[in-house]
């Protein structure tokens, strides 16, 4: 017997693709850029197969500066966006300016990593409760052996914004403030498609 999944998949590529996100989200302030916003329907529609849930889906929107809730979980079948602070890693941005500079895959890089990740289970680290990610990228294939996971931080907050005009930075996991990290976490369970990118 096919597997849900199979069909959901072949129901995207036969044209529900267009369904995911209405397009007139793509012009609401706040949300995603456009280019990037069709990079994750892109990315959703290639990795259906690995992807359990497809109601909510993450965009970490990194042509933005990380003093701008950049971070953005979007209802599939009504387009509606809920933002969030967000880190990027310490590689990417090695003079601390505030804006990602580059990605990298790299083992010990502390850098971000663009590309899809399918959200895993939680788990209690150094960070407190955490989330696993696999990225199924070959740009963000080694996310799982990097440990790079959502997890909370205390360098992620609107008073860190307001003392430094930027957030502090991870070692290339998606960082949250504390009061965020159980939303997004909760809202993006497991088997789920985030993307991260710049436009």
């Amino acid at each position: 017997m096919r597997s849900r999944r199979h069909f959901m998949s072949l129901a995207l590529s036969a044209g529900a693709a267009s369904l995911i996100v209405p397009r007139a989200h793509a012009a609401t302030p706040g949300g995603p850029s456009p280019q990037l916003l069709a990079r994750a329907r892109q990315a959703l529609l290639s990795h259906g197969d690995r992807v359990d849930h497809t109601d909510l889906m993450g965009i970490a929107d990194f042509s933005q500066p990380s003093h701008e809730p950049r971070f953005h979980i979007l209802n599939l079948s009504d387009g509606r966006t809920q933002s969030f602070l967000v880190a990027h890693g310490k590689g990417s941005d090695l003079n601390h300016t505030g804006w990602l500079q580059r990605f990298s895959n790299d083992p010990g890089s502390e850098a971000t990593s663009e590309g899809s990740y399918l959200t895993g289970d939680t788990y209690v680290g150094k960070h407190g409760l955490s989330r696993r990610l696999e990225g199924l990228d070959p740009q963000n294939n080694n996310a799982f052996s990097r440990a790079i996971v959502i997890h909370g931080a205390w360098y992620v907050s609107p008073e860190m914004i307001a003392t430094t005009g930027k957030l502090g930075r991870s070692q290339g996991c998606l960082a949250f403030s504390e009061t965020d990290r159980q939303t997004v976490m909760d809202r993006l369970g497991a088997g789920r498609l985030i993307y991260a990118g710049k436009a």
